[in-house]
């Protein structure tokens, strides 16, 4: 299977405009053959708590609908991240829409940022479950940038989920770039699993994005990989019998020490 990466920046607010590019690189994936593209965090509204508290819209109503119109032209899987209104509550969320337009999967970011000026407390209320979806042979795990930095996730979600895939949507800031770089080989090393991360480009709001966007296999070979600050679309032919060879190398869930953590 063919798998992308899309390495974009967003227009504050401008939802039309910011489709529009999620719609010019959904085409670019298709034509190179990628059967799923994964794009940043908050790719509708931009990364800024106080234009995300104005523009963020519900489910149905703002970007899902229109990112499933564009995977179902292209018969393309699409993830990205999107708003999510519910009444009161604004979450920072994933969707996973398939090549039929129907979305497979929707995860709310667990793990809030609290780091100024990037305080997601003062716009988002965390979700409360992890979330896993099938694609062929392969198990997809959802996450969102600083998730990261948080193995307890992804290791539930290949001991639980059975999951062989993460997809990871991000706008990590340039500052801590070799943090996005270390944390990112390393949860795809310890699970013996793919990692797909989308990262975002540009500024918002006086934050700088650092890309970097990278595909990377169950032993940590960097198999793409983007820029720090141009916009780009990366892609790679993704196996499960990497995973498996890999994985009947060294054992590591058989190992486990469940009695002792």
């Amino acid at each position: 299977m063919k798998i992308a990466a899309a390495q974009i920046s967003c227009v504050l607010g401008d939802r039309a405009a910011n489709l529009g590019k999620v719609r010019e690189f959904s085409s670019r994936a298709k034509q190179s053959g990628v059967q799923l593209v994964v794009f940043p965090e908050m790719i509708d509204t931009g990364y800024s708590m106080p234009t995300i508290k104005r523009h963020a819209a519900a489910w149905k109503e703002g970007a899902v609908p229109e990112v499933q119109e564009i995977a179902k032209e292209l018969a393309l899987g699409i993830v990205c991240g999107i708003s999510d209104r519910d009444d009161e509550s604004v979450y920072n969320a994933q969707v996973f829409v398939d090549a039929s337009g129907k979305v497979v999967a929707k995860y709310r970011k667990t793990h809030l940022v609290t780091a100024a000026p990037l305080d997601e407390r003062t716009c988002f209320s965390p979700g409360n479950e992890f979330v896993s979806c099938k694609m062929g042979k392969f198990n997809l795990g959802l996450s969102i940038c600083y998730d990261l930095r948080f193995p307890e996730m992804c290791r539930a979600l290949a001991v639980q989920h059975g999951v062989n895939m993460f997809i990871t949507s991000s706008a990590w800031p340039l500052v801590r770039v070799e943090h996005l770089r270390i944390l990112a080989l390393a949860r795809a090393i310890e699970n013996q699993s793919y990692l797909i991360l989308a990262n975002r480009v540009g500024t918002d709001n006086g934050v700088t994005f650092c890309g970097t966007s990278t595909i990377i296999d169950p032993y940590g070979v960097i198999v793409a990989a983007a820029s720090v600050d141009r916009e780009e679309l990366i892609h790679s032919e993704i196996s499960n019998d990497v995973i498996n060879s890999v994985r009947s190398r060294m054992l590591v869930f058989t190992h486990r020490r469940g009695d002792l953590y």
